[in-house]
C-alpha cells in the first residue's frame, strides 16, 4: 500500500518476531521485494511468517510451473510460495467468488511480496498484501485469510472489477505509487491459480446481450449481477469463447463491413482476426479440441460453416441453408465443438454430431434468437432461445426441462459463455 521506490527494512522486527518464535527463515534466492528482485537495496527481512503446511502438491505446482512463468517468479516459484498462493485461492473460493478474483489477489501478492508472508515492509505495511496498520492488528494481516478477505472487500467496491484489465483493479485496491507494476505480472497470477484453483471453468455457463445501440455487453454472473463491457459498435454481431485459453471466457465481435473479428482479451486487449465478409454469420468455439477457442462463420448464400482452426486453416461444413441462424457447441461431450443450425421456419435445432449424424430439438419459434452453452454445468451442451418481444431467455436443460431468465431488451443480441469461470 502507498510504496515507495525503496523498500529499506530494519532486521528489528525480525528479531522481535524471531523472539516470539513464530518464524521460519526465508529462502536466500528472492529474499527481497517483487517490485525490483535484482536489486540489494530491497531486501526484505529474512524473516516470513508460514502460510500454512508445504504439501507434495505445492512442491509439484512449483515444479510444473516455474518454467512457464513469464514474470517475476520464473525459475523462483517454491513450495513455500505455492503454499501462499493456496492460502489465498482457498479463501477465494470460500466466499463463493469467481476465478477472476483469484487471479487479483495472487497478481497482487506477486508484486506486493512475491508471495512471501513478511512480518515487515515499508513503514507499517506488513504480510502477503503489504497491508498498512489501519487495515487491522498486525496479527490479522500476518494470517493469510484474514488478508485476503481483507483485500475481497476492497475488490468488490471496485466498479466492474470482473472485466476491466487486473493490473488496473489491482491499483484501484492497491493504490500504489507504481500503477503499471501489477498488469505485468498478470499472466503469472493467471498461471498460478489456473493450477490451484478447484475447478476454474466449471459451473454452468449463463447469458448476456449485445446491445447495439450502445456498444456494450451486458453478461450475467451467476449471482445473477450485471457486468457491462464496452466492446464494438453498432452493425457488428458478438461472439463470445474462450480466445486465450485460460480464465473466464469473453466477448468478441464480427464486423462485416471489414470481414474481422474485434477479440477481447482477459487483459483488456484487442486480437483482430480477419476470417469472413458481408453477409457472413459468426461462430465461435473450440473446433479442434486443443488449445483456445477460435472462429469462424457460416455462408448462408452457400450453405456452409467456415471454421478457423488453431494453425490458421480453413475447414468447411456444409449444413444448413439460407435464413438459418447458425450455432455451435459440444453436443456430444466429444473432444471438440461442433456446429448446427436454428430453423426459425420450423422452431428446430438442427445439431451436427461428430460422426456427421444430425439430431433434431423442437426449441423455439419465429422472432426467437439462438443461443448454446453448458447452462447446467455437467453433460454436454445445450440449446436455448433469447425471445426479445419478452426480454427473456428460454434454456433447455440436459432433463428437457425449460428455465427462464429475464435479461435484455428488444433490439439487443444474445450471447453466452462461462463469464465467471467457476463462481
Amino acid at each position: 500500500m502507498n510504496r515507495t521506490v525503496r523498500h529499506h527494512f530494519s532486521a528489528v522486527a525480525a528479531t522481535v518476531a524471531l523472539a516470539a518464535g513464530v518464524l521460519a527463515t526465508a529462502p536466500s534466492a528472492l529474499a527481497v521485494e517483487g517490485d525490483d528482485l535484482s536489486d540489494p537495496a530491497t531486501v526484505f527481512s529474512t524473516a516470513k511468517y508460514s502460510c500454512g503446511t508445504e504439501t507434495a502438491s505445492d512442491q509439484a505446482v512449483a515444479s510444473q510451473l516455474n518454467g512457464q512463468l513469464t514474470g517475476t517468479l520464473r525459475g523462483s516459484l517454491t513450495s513455500y510460495r505455492v503454499s501462499c498462493a493456496r492460502a489465498i485461492v482457498k479463501a477465494v473460493e470460500a466466499r463463493g467468488l469467481p476465478h477472476r478474483a483469484a487471479v487479483l489477489a495472487v497478481t497482487t501478492a506477486i508484486v506486493e511480496t512475491t508471495l512471501v508472508n513478511y512480518p515487515s515492509g515499508d513503514l507499517d505495511s506488513v504480510g502477503l498484501f503489504q497491508q498498512r496498520d489501519s487495515w487491522g492488528s498486525f496479527e490479522q494481516r500476518m494470517d493469510p485469510t484474514w488478508a485476503t478477505n481483507a483485500f475481497l472487500n476492497q475488490l468488490l467496491k471496485v466498479s466492474n472489477w470482473q472485466t476491466r484489465p487486473i493490473g488496473e483493479v489491482c491499483q484501484e485496491v492497491q493504490r500504489s505509487a507504481f500503477p503499471d507494476r501489477y498488469q505485468v505480472q498478470a499472466p503469472d497470477g493467471q498461471r498460478i491459480v489456473d493450477a490451484l484453483f478447484g475447478t476454474p471453468h466449471a459451473g454452468p455457463d449463463n447469458v448476456g446481450v449485445f446491445r447495439p445501440s450502445t456498444g456494450e455487453f451486458h453478461l450475467r454472473y451467476d449471482n445473477g449481477s450485471l457486468a457491462k463491457v464496452a466492446w464494438g459498435q453498432s452493425g457488428d454481431l458478438p461472439v463470445s469463447a474462450n480466445w486465450d485459453g485460460a480464465g473466464p471466457d469473453n466477448v468478441g465481435v464480427f464486423r462485416p463491413s471489414t470481414g474481422e473479428f474485434h477479440l477481447r482479451y482477459d487483459n483488456g486487449s484487442l486480437a483482430k482476426v480477419a476470417w469472413g465478409q458481408s453477409g457472413d454469420l459468426p461462430v465461435s468455439a473450440n473446433w479442434d479440441g486443443a488449445g483456445p477457442d477460435n472462429v469462424g462463420v457460416f455462408r448462408p448464400s452457400t450453405g456452409e460453416f467456415h471454421l478457423r482452426m488453431d494453425n490458421g486453416s480453413l475447414t468447411k461444413i456444409a449444413w444448413g441453408q439460407s435464413g438459418d441462424q447458425p450455432v455451435s457447441g459440444n453436443w456430444d461431450g466429444g473432444a471438440a465443438a461442433n456446429v448446427g443450425i436454428f430453423r426459425p421456419s420450423t422452431g428446430e435445432f438442427h445439431l451436427r454430431m461428430d460422426n456427421g449424424s444430425l439430431t433434431k430439438i423442437a426449441w423455439g419459434q419465429s422472432g426467437d434468437l439462438p443461443v448454446t452453452a453448458n447452462w447446467d454445468g455437467a453433460g454436454p451442451d445445450n440449446i436455448g432461445i433469447f425471445r426479445p418481444s419478452t426480454g427473456e431467455f428460454h434454456l433447455r436443460m440436459d432433463n428437457g426441462s425449460l428455465t427462464k431468465v429475464a435479461w435484455g431488451a428488444q433490439g439487443d443480441l444474445p450471447v453466452s459463455a462461462n463469464w465467471d469461470a467457476g463462481s
